[in-house]
């Protein structure tokens, strides 16, 4: 039986891509950290080890027919090695790669860009998928103890992506080889700026919600308070600006691969209400 290992397994993207490989009947291997805390489905093999420990990676690997690659930080430093230990073990990787990557020059497209680079010589797939709807837990908090939600650039248009819908095209591409060598540009279905996010947000929970426009300079401190890298924290806050008058685009990919309509903030807004309630 076929069986795939799983980076970030236990993250917003990779649970969805573990239990979409259980359902199609695929033998799944987790690399984790701590695998009492890991809360993954009992038919998961888990490998335990830090994604990056070289080391770790090439036991975790061993034997296996495929995998998920997902590289975790801001920077590339230590990817190189990390990635020769994984494909001195398996050759066929799909990556979870950004919709920014230049294929003129994937190595200046920051840290997804140099993975690319790494994974050159591959069987790869590289899943380039644009903002995340779940990123939008980071106001979670906010909205929990109060009614106040702060965020820079809210008439920001961003077509975000449902992270069930990255883990699915992921599995499609890790059990069929016809995926080999492609470069899926990922988005959602729909512009969605952030104050409307926000205003959907405050329709599915019937909970009126006032947004509190924050500087980027505002937004870029607190990006480093939490450990960003200074460049990514500053091209972050750019970006965001850039999008009140050049709203990411709507690319159709998602809609072909999965051979339906892509799921829209509402679908996420609605699954995630939860963690938004006191």
């Amino acid at each position: 039986m076929t069986t795939i290992l799983v980076t970030g397994a236990t993250g917003r993207v990779g649970r969805h891509v573990v239990q979409g490989l259980l359902e199609a009947g695929v033998g799944v291997r987790a690399l984790v950290r701590n695998p009492a805390a890991a809360g993954l489905p009992a038919k998961v093999e888990v490998a335990q080890g830090d994604i990056y420990d070289p080391a770790a990676v090439e036991r975790a690997a061993s034997e296996v027919d495929a995998a998920f690659l997902l590289w975790p930080a801001f920077s590339a430093d230590g990817a190189a090695e990390v990635v020769a230990a994984l494909t001195k073990q398996v050759s066929r990787i799909v990556y979870l790669s950004a919709l920014n990557v230049s294929d003129e020059n994937p190595a200046a497209s920051g840290v997804w860009g140099e993975i690319e680079v790494l994974l050159a010589d591959t069987d790869w797939t590289f899943l380039r998928a644009g903002g995340f709807m779940v990123n939008s837990q980071e106001w979670a908090e906010d909205i929990r103890t109060g009614d106040v939600v702060r965020t820079p650039s809210p008439q920001a248009g961003r077509s975000v992506i449902h992270e069930r819908d990255i883990a699915e095209i992921a599995v499609q591409a890790l059990l069929n080889d016809k995926h080999i060598g492609q470069k899926y540009a990922l988005t959602g279905p729909e512009v969605v700026t952030l104050a409307e996010q926000i205003a959907i947000l405050a329709d599915v929970l019937d909970k009126p919600l006032r947004i509190e426009e924050i500087s980027p300079a505002e937004a870029e401190q607190a990006m480093l308070a939490q450990g960003a890298d200074p460049i990514l924290a500053k091209s972050s806050t750019t970006y965001w600006s850039s999008l009140i008058t050049n709203p990411e685009p709507v690319l159709p990919t998602l809609k072909t691969l999965l051979d339906r309509p892509a799921l829209t903030y509402r679908d996420w807004a609605e699954e995630h209400a939860d963690e938004f309630r006191a």
